[in-house]
């Protein structure tokens, strides 16, 4: 933020909320089987393939996450790269969606619940990285995992004024859980960074300061915009 005041609670505060997270994570039911056909052969292929074709950007991951510094140096490189196409959730207009439609954008996945305040706090950060960096090429794609309906997520969103945010969700904890099974989520808020072909490049557990230059710099480096 411009004026340099700080986003986040205390230490003590966030340990509790992540604690918090994953409590919740281990609370909620893994849904394993997946869409219809999921466990076919061609489907199995499919996404062997996809990971190959991810794993083979080891190099491009330690590159991006060593841009990761300052308020964002908790930013971790993928090791190894996977594909994250498949990760399930819905759009701002409550259908089914996947990474997999926002191929050909780089995306920086967030997890988040009204419940954490952590989550809370770096929300208007979030939004005003998606109003400064966000277009054809990159997309912040904030997921709501609140239990329940939208009004109470929504509520909030209205009431900090996030503008430039669209609105996702997945009420059924599953997107938490998915990355739970990949080793990507302890608690909440989780962040993940996917390349423009589905590609998990780096991720992280807590939240960070977004609105600043170390945010913006990282997200540059991932864009390949940092010479």
């Amino acid at each position: 933020m411009a004026d340099g005041r700080k986003l986040f609670p205390t230490p003590r505060l966030i340990l509790a909320a992540l604690v918090a997270g994953a409590a919740a994570g281990a609370l909620a039911v893994y849904v394993s089987g997946g869409l219809p056909g999921n466990n076919a052969p061609d489907a199995t292929a499919s996404v062997a393939g996809q990971d190959r074709v991810c794993a083979a950007k080891a190099g491009k991951a330690k590159a991006v996450a060593a841009a990761a510094t300052g308020h964002v140096a908790a930013m971790l490189p993928a090791d190894p790269p996977q594909s994250l196409a498949a990760l399930a959730f819905s759009d701002p207009d409550g259908k089914p969606a996947t990474l997999a439609g926002h191929a050909g954008k780089t995306v920086l996945v967030n997890l988040w619940a009204t419940w954490c305040a952590p989550c809370r706090a770096e929300m208007p950060a979030l939004d005003e990285l998606q109003q400064k960096m966000g277009g054809d090429r990159f997309e912040v794609v904030a997921i709501n995992v609140d239990t329940g309906n939208d009004d109470k997520p929504k509520a909030f969103l209205d009431e900090i004024k996030v503008s430039s945010l669209a609105y996702y969700s997945d009420h059924t904890m599953g997107v938490f859980n998915d990355l739970k099974s990949k080793g990507l989520a302890l608690g909440l808020p989780v962040t993940v960074l996917v390349d423009d072909e589905g590609c998990l490049l780096a991720h992280m557990n807590g939240p960070a300061e977004w609105s600043t230059p170390d945010a913006f710099k990282f997200i540059e480096a991932a864009l390949g915009d940092v010479k």
